[in-house]
């Protein structure tokens, strides 16, 4: 017990761990109380008790890719689609202001209807509202990434899911592992803030696997990573998984805040889905932001990337009133 004290010790001080420590320590679940504490100590130093509540706007679940995980895949012709107008993004993204969201982050699959153009007409009217623009759109070229920057975004999230070669191109065919870095440097180059990510629980993935990922994380300097579990659907090849552990889920996204402990790290929905109580636990294992849906009507449900998703019944507003209920009742507040 004195060794792994020492070695949490030293993680929460100086923000270091070995890969051999890593594994240890997500492979054993003594020690996982802990973990939790101590990252919970280095968000309170590094980030504060303020919670950073983002707005989220699903405006299309059409996806031009297969990922064996996800709803949304092309594949996945049990799913009502839909994609939002540039006005429709733009009346949701005046909303979120008045509901109090300073960020507005626009999400969808790889839609490739909303062309640069449509695009940053969006990002320009959104910005002339106030808030800061964050995407996670996907894949796109350096020059894409160039003019929503230029428009006015100033963060995007785009996941690596896992820094294992094979498992990741195993499991998005025909999307190539190189490209996926090459799309996180490029916006590192570009002068974003930029958010990555992994899934826990993928189907041959190992907890060696999950040590190397954390060490990513540090390495390419990100502002934002998002850990969830990985949650099989029922329409998609991966149906028959064992799916994602809340607890090692928890567990990573604490490690990730003891070696990065200055950057934002969601408490992510997906941990609600397994959990009720699942983002407020977050909160007090290191995270730091929440991320409510602002999506309006059938969508929220439509957007469904896992199955169970939390939240889908609630309106924008109900949702913003209940998630700041949950921060104030653990003692936190929102900024």
């Amino acid at each position: 017990m004195n060794a792994i004290a020492a070695v949490l010790r030293r993680a929460e001080q100086v923000h270091d761990l070995s890969r051999d420590e890593l594994v240890f320590l997500l492979a054993d679940h003594e020690y996982d109380r802990e973990i939790f504490a101590a990252a919970d100590r280095v968000r309170r130093k590094y980030v504060g008790d303020e919670v950073h509540l983002r707005g989220l706007i699903e405006f299309s679940n059409i996806c031009r890719r297969n990922c064996f995980y996800c709803g949304l895949r092309a594949g996945n012709r049990g799913l009502g689609r839909y994609r939002l107008t540039p006005e429709e993004i733009i009346g949701l993204a005046q909303k979120g202001w008045e509901y109090g969201y300073k960020t507005v982050v626009l999400q969808s699959g790889e839609d490739e209807y909303y062309s640069v153009e449509k695009m940053c007409h969006i990002i320009k009217n959104i910005k002339r509202l106030g808030p800061v623009i964050a995407l996670s759109i996907g894949e796109k070229t350096y020059a894409e990434y160039e003019a929503y920057k230029e428009a006015g975004a100033e963060r995007y999230l785009i996941r690596i899911e896992t820094t294992e070669k094979k498992l990741y191109e195993d499991l998005d065919p025909g999307m190539s592992h190189e490209k996926r870095k090459r799309c996180l440097n490029d916006l590192k180059k570009l002068g974003y803030e930029v958010g990555s990510g992994s899934l826990v629980g993928l189907p041959g993935q190992t907890i060696e696997s999950l040590a190397d990922d954390i060490l990513y994380f540090r390495e390419i300097g990100a502002d934002m990573i998002g850990i969830g579990p990985f949650i099989p659907h029922e329409d998609t090849p991966l149906k028959a998984a064992k799916g994602g552990d809340f607890r090692l889920s928890l567990k990573v996204m604490a490690l990730t805040r003891l070696l990065v402990p200055h950057i934002n790290i969601p408490a992510t929905t997906a941990m609600e889905t397994l959990h009720r109580d699942g983002r407020a636990i977050a909160l007090q294992s290191g995270a730091n932001v929440v991320m409510p849906n602002i999506t309006e009507g059938e969508y929220r449900k439509l957007y469904a990337l896992y199955p169970g998703k939390a939240c889908v019944d609630d309106t924008p507003g109900r949702c913003r009133e209940c998630i700041t209920a949950k921060i104030e009742g653990i003692g936190r507040t929102v900024v």
